[in-house]
């Protein structure tokens, strides 16, 4: 049965922010209705124990305990919502022998430790934490309850007994959304795109550089401006972010945080933005939303699940490509239909190279090799060399030796950025 998706507006993310502040424990009841749960609700939900002030949910006997940790809250529209849509996904493929539970607007650091260490302890049999912020922490727990799986996403720690990393390749739908982004910006006749960009890690950037690289596919006089907000979720940062660059004369703004509002803000001046994470994020502004890069972490999570369950699960570095169906660009995926805004010389380009990587024909390798000059004009990819992993990740000597990883050192690490970017953007900090 497919459910329903319910949107937040944004006026009312402010109010969820200021609840999440509490930290807070839910059930399928919470996640059908945005993450509100009513007085009722809560009375029939066990009360479980608290830790920080956040509750930690019970885990139901004779069944297979999955929880999750969040960031942010489900009703955030994008990254957080995504994740529990998967989470839900779990409860229909696998049915009453799995029983789940989540933890929204967790704050990365000592809280999220206390947090997973409480849902081990409590008899949880695996717990999925899924932001990068978690990883530390995740790493940690993992190793004082051997019998517990453990799944961070986006980060690069693992063991060989029973905790591993897990992301995907989101950058060759940014690559696309970057195509799509250049030939509505030109087609306006501004020639500048905006990107609102979360915090200075390898990820984001990555994801950016793919991105600007895109957007000179279609438009090469084309410039990227960028606002780095230092935070996931913040409507109201997302959204002044996003209307700096448009006073800067953006007619496209792409987000990289957790919610629609930057796609809100474009709207409210006629113009045009690109969600991310959620395939419902342009709901939110359905007459000036381009597409949405997402996530569709459903399937994945299940297969983990029932491996668990089954005994035969490993712990790896799982980072699947396009082909595997955990990303997708909206209005170009099978039975989809392209926004009215995104123009028209440009669909059959997006659907060709969509068709490529779905087919396990082009990979986010292909997206990154050289040539490839940063946006001072320096050659930071020569002609035919591909990125590494390690240089996607950004992962140096120090870094690795410092995790104890058992990887190669990146060469070309992600800490700079891709031409396309207007020439005075920065990475703060240098990318480090």
């Amino acid at each position: 049965m497919r459910r329903k998706s319910v949107l937040i507006p944004l006026f009312l993310l402010l109010a969820l922010l200021a609840l999440a502040a509490c930290g807070g424990g839910g059930t399928e009841e919470a996640a059908e209705t945005g993450g509100e749960t009513t007085t009722e609700e809560q009375a029939q939900q066990p009360s479980g124990e608290e830790t920080g002030g956040i509750q930690i949910p019970e885990p139901v006997e004779g069944k297979f305990n999955v929880a999750f940790v969040y960031v942010g809250p489900i009703g955030d529209g994008g990254w957080t919502y995504a994740h529990n849509e998967g989470r839900l996904y779990i409860e229909e493929a696998l049915g009453d022998a799995v029983h789940t539970a989540y933890l929204e607007s967790v704050p990365e650091g000592a809280d999220a430790e206390r947090v997973i260490r409480q849902l081990a302890r409590k008899g949880f049999n695996a717990i999925f934490t899924t932001s990068f912020g978690y990883m530390d922490a995740t790493e940690a727990v993992a190793e004082e309850f051997p019998d517990v799986y453990f799944v961070h996403v986006s980060g690069f720690k693992k063991n060989d007994t029973n905790f591993a990393n897990l992301f995907g390749a989101m950058e060759d739908m940014k690559y696309l959304a970057g195509m799509i982004a250049g030939a509505r910006a030109k087609a306006d006749g501004s020639n500048r795109v905006g990107y609102v960009a979360p915090f200075p890690i390898a990820e984001v950037i990555r994801l950016g550089n793919a991105i600007a690289l895109g957007m000179r596919e279609t438009c090469p006089e084309c410039v990227l401006d960028v606002r780095w907000i230092f935070t996931w979720f913040d409507p109201d940062k997302e959204r002044e972010a996003a209307e700096s660059m448009l006073d800067a004369g953006a007619s496209v703004i792409i987000t990289g945080a957790d919610t629609p509002g930057p796609v809100q803000a474009a709207g409210a001046r006629g113009l045009w933005g690109i969600a991310y994470d959620s395939r419902n994020a342009c709901d939110a502004a359905p007459e000036h939303c381009l597409t949405v890069p997402y996530w569709n972490w459903g399937p994945v999570y299940a297969d983990f699940v029932k491996q668990m369950m089954e005994g035969t699960w490993k712990p790896d570095d799982y980072y699947f490509d396009a082909d595997s169906g955990i990303v997708g660009l909206y209005g170009f995926m099978e039975g989809q239909t392209p926004q009215p805004g995104v123009p028209e010389d440009v669909i059959p380009l997006v659907r060709e190279t969509l068709d490529k990587m779905l087919k396990g024909e082009m990979t986010r390798f292909d997206i990154f090799t050289g040539p490839i000059y940063d946006n001072k004009g320096n050659l930071v990819v020569p002609e035919g060399v591909t990125l590494t992993q390690e240089d996607l990740e950004g992962l140096d000597a120090a870094t690795i030796e410092a995790n104890g990883l058992d990887r190669e050192p990146c060469t070309i690490c992600m800490n700079w950025l891709a031409e396309g970017f207007v020439p005075d953007a920065e990475i703060p900090g240098g990318g480090e």
